[in-house]
């Protein structure tokens, strides 16, 4: 079954980073240029040459990243498990060419396994991450022979195949299902990357710094109304994102930009972590137990708040979006700034909905693919971008960021949507519904535009503060 792998839960315990002793050159951290993912709905359909072209730069990009992130470091750091959260990398790699190998290989092309006998090893939900280190895993060279093996044999499929006839097929869907696990995998091993101990093994540069960006509006003002959320057309959307239906909303107000560091280091140090009244009760006793006093990688240093960044250590850049933050304390800020976390269609409408045409759209600018002027998508940059970012990707209301950065925590379970099917198997999606899981919205800097759009919807934990999280707040206009 192909899944994004989902952490099972710790309670009472915030992540804590394992011990990594390899030295290891630092290596590029941005991925060549990539692919532009599915043609927008629409829009003409490619040929299947063009499609066939458009499948295969995805496959190549997302291997790529991958090969970024596992060639950086030695073998003993890739078979070392970094976190009890996490898997080690070395598993990442042999799981992305064995999903990859059941998908196209097996169910859509018909071959028999290639090794059967580590299908098990691979199954994220017969073996939890705590447990994957003592598996009889492929070592690393012969999990890289394996993907490698897997994706020449793949390349060849694609190339005869006549992209239609099945649901699968048609317009490249499982393709496109396998870039888009491919691309998950990779931030979920950019996240050992932050949480593993030892040499610096990833850089890049800096993102831009914005223009004008203390001139914003704090907030957006998103009228009254119905709005179109979800889709029945995106060519390569995951059975959650569907179906399209319309959905009511008062008028609300949303924060323009993500909450900054700085707005909440004022949180911690009026004492937003000391005060129950912020928190939810499950909130406040898991700060206690896990003791959060502030974000995940934060200590505090003769009075000055520095950050852990993938294994350098800087003071926190007072501009950039807040990271490393569960969803107990997104909300429990937004409760002290007299606010609350938006809701999923809230955060959905302000960043899709076109006042003036009625219709919403793929992207918070656009039907067009993500380029870099729009967001920091793709791991071009390993942080944030300061507030403010991105003027050409912000929405029809104003808002900035909405896709890339960070991804942003709502007031929202993890629920089906009216009319769900799932498509094509339960355990992606089905599964994970009820109130124990919250949705993020927006997709973070170590997001590949395959896997991001204005409807993609990703869900965790409340506790869950090692992903690349942070958050916006929202509030009700009166009188509405």
């Amino acid at each position: 079954m192909l899944n994004t792998d989902r952490p099972e839960p710790t309670p009472g315990t915030a992540a804590h980073p394992g011990t990594a002793t390899p030295p290891a050159a630092p290596g590029p951290a941005a991925p060549g240029p990539a692919a532009s993912g599915p043609p927008a709905p629409g829009t003409p359909a490619p040929g299947t040459a063009a499609l066939r072209e458009l499948i295969a730069g995805e496959l190549i990009a997302a291997r790529e990243r991958t090969a970024r992130l596992t060639d950086c470091v030695e073998d003993h750091d890739l078979t070392a498990q970094h976190s009890p959260l996490m898997s080690p990398l070395v598993w990442d790699l042999a799981h992305i060419g064995n999903q990859e190998e059941l998908w196209l290989l097996r169910n859509v092309a018909g071959r028999d396994p290639m090794h059967p006998e580590i299908d098990p090893l691979y199954d994220a939900f017969e073996h939890p991450r705590s447990e994957r280190p003592t598996l009889p895993l492929l070592p690393p060279a012969e999990a890289r022979a394996y993907a490698h093996e897997v994706r020449g044999r793949v390349l060849d499929l694609l190339e005869a195949s006549p992209l239609e006839g099945t649901r699968l097929l048609t317009d490249g869907f499982a393709f496109g299902l396998i870039a888009q696990h491919e691309q998950q995998h990779d931030e979920t091993m950019l996240i050992t990357h932050q949480l593993r101990r030892g040499p610096v093994a990833l850089t890049s540069p800096p993102p831009p710094a914005p223009v004008g960006a203390d001139r914003l509006p704090p907030e957006v003002l998103v009228p009254a109304g119905p709005f179109t959320m979800g889709t029945d057309t995106e060519p390569w959307a995951l059975d959650n994102e569907r179906p399209a239906h319309q959905v009511e909303l008062p008028a609300f107000r949303l924060d323009t930009t993500p909450v900054s560091n700085a707005a909440y280091q004022r949180f911690i140090a009026d004492g937003g972590y000391d005060e129950p009244r912020w928190w939810t009760p499950e909130g406040w006793k898991h700060r206690l137990q896990a003791g959060l006093v502030a974000p995940l990688f934060w200590t505090e240093e003769g009075g000055q708040w520095l950050r852990r960044r993938f294994g350098v250590v800087e003071p926190v850049p007072p501009q950039e979006p807040v990271l490393h933050v569960s969803w107990y304390e997104a909300d429990a800020y937004a409760r002290w700034a007299g606010r609350r976390l938006p809701t999923e269609a809230e955060w959905e409408k302000a960043a899709r909905f076109d006042p003036v045409s009625g219709r919403s759209r793929r992207f918070p600018w656009g039907d067009a693919s993500p380029g870099p002027e729009h967001a920091n998508l793709g791991q071009r940059h390993l942080q944030p971008a300061p507030v403010g970012s991105y003027p050409d990707g912000g929405s029809a209301h104003g808002a900035r960021q909405l896709i890339g950065d960070v991804w942003e925590w709502t007031a929202s379970d993890f629920l089906p949507y009216p009319g769900f099917r799932a498509w094509p198997y339960r355990e992606y999606s089905e599964v994970f519904f009820g109130p124990e899981y919250k949705v993020l919205r927006g997709g973070s800097f170590a997001v590949a535009p395959v896997a991001c759009r204005g409807t993609f919807r990703n869900w965790d934990y409340p506790i869950r503060r090692q992903i690349f999280s942070g958050f916006r707040t929202a509030c009700s206009v009166e009188g509405d």
